[in-house]
């Protein structure tokens, strides 16, 4: 599969959930740390040998960290920016209509968006101000806002069954699974000694949940018996950036590292390391895989390139 150059640095790469050939990509200029960002919308041909091109670009005066696709229309995007704030983009309006909604509500950095997949209605946000915030698309103002983390939430993710339930990944060590309709967190895992910098729901089994740390291992968890875990996948040689769930396979994972490479695993086997592509000549920080077409994957990094590839394929061949 070809590669797409991005200007800035990348950051997140998310596949559409309505067309098989478009992914978002987040991109922040200077690694992040300063300047401006641009979001990616770009078309795959159906032909492996010719190049990605791109649909639409919006710029932003911060980087953008993340990016989610609505689940109920098919052409919006949600940004998370770092200047504390979320923005909504429709593919569908011409550029001087958009953002067509901004956010402001974070103190901080948001550093995940993910949108409600039962629901469709809704999503998170996740910010370095150690808060998770919930948002519908009609509403000026959060829904609610969800404060018990002491540091940084890198990732908060919605469980794929239930409409009420997510999780959220902090730089405080702990896992906490919550249900909106309960005041409080329902559980809080203390997942890992180092930062937890990503976490996801297993799509077959919405008991299961992994989450990647600093510490440079990925451990999937049983929410029902968490004392221990089911699996510690450890192969990266720097913390783990990003981890994802197969959309089609219940025990195949994909994770990116700082050590820039892209890992897929199985979970249950003892060699659980089934790939290694090492494309990438920077961070690896964004990967995710195709809800559409099984074994497609796309990941970007520091390096400023987005790769999409089918597994068990060279992503640097075209």
């Amino acid at each position: 599969m070809p590669v797409f150059k991005t200007p800035f640095n990348g950051y997140s790469v998310k596949f559409s959930p309505f067309y098989e050939n478009r992914i978002a990509v987040a991109t922040a200029q200077n690694f992040g740390i300063l300047g401006n960002g641009r979001l990616h919308v770009l078309e795959l041909s159906s032909n492996p040998s010719l190049p990605i091109t791109e649909l639409i670009a919006y710029d932003t005066a911060d980087g953008v960290y993340d990016v989610t696709w609505s689940e109920s229309h098919d052409s919006v995007v949600v940004a998370a920016v770092a200047d504390g704030s979320v923005k909504l983009y429709d593919l569908a309006l011409p550029p001087t209509s958009n953002p067509i909604r901004s956010f402001h509500e974070h103190t901080r950095e948001v550093h995940s968006a993910d949108y409600n997949p039962v629901r469709r209605d809704s999503f998170l946000s996740a910010s370095w101000d150690d808060t998770v915030k919930l948002w519908t698309v009609d509403r000026p103002t959060s829904v609610r806002t969800f404060k018990e983390h002491a540091y940084c939430v890198y990732s908060a993710v919605w469980n794929p069954r239930h409409a009420d339930v997510f999780a959220s990944a902090s730089g405080d060590c702990t896992l906490r699974i919550w249900d909106v309709r309960e005041p409080g967190s329902t559980m809080i895992l203390p997942a890992h000694d180092h930062e937890i910098l990503s976490c996801d729901w297993n799509k077959y089994d919405e008991c299961i949940i992994a989450t990647a740390s600093v510490d440079k291992s990925i451990k999937v968890w049983d929410v029902r018996s968490f004392r221990v875990p089911i699996s510690v996948l450890n192969g990266h040689s720097y913390a783990v950036r990003k981890v994802k769930f197969s959309p089609h396979v219940r025990n195949l994972m994909v994770s990116c590292s700082y050590d820039m490479s892209v890992c897929v695993w199985d979970f249950m086997v003892e060699d659980a390391l089934v790939s290694r592509y090492d494309h990438h000549t920077e961070f690896a920080v964004g990967v995710d895989m195709s809800v559409l077409v099984e074994g497609l994957i796309a990941s970007t990094g520091w390096d400023e390139l987005a790769y999409v590839w089918q597994h068990g394929t060279d992503p640097r061949a075209s």
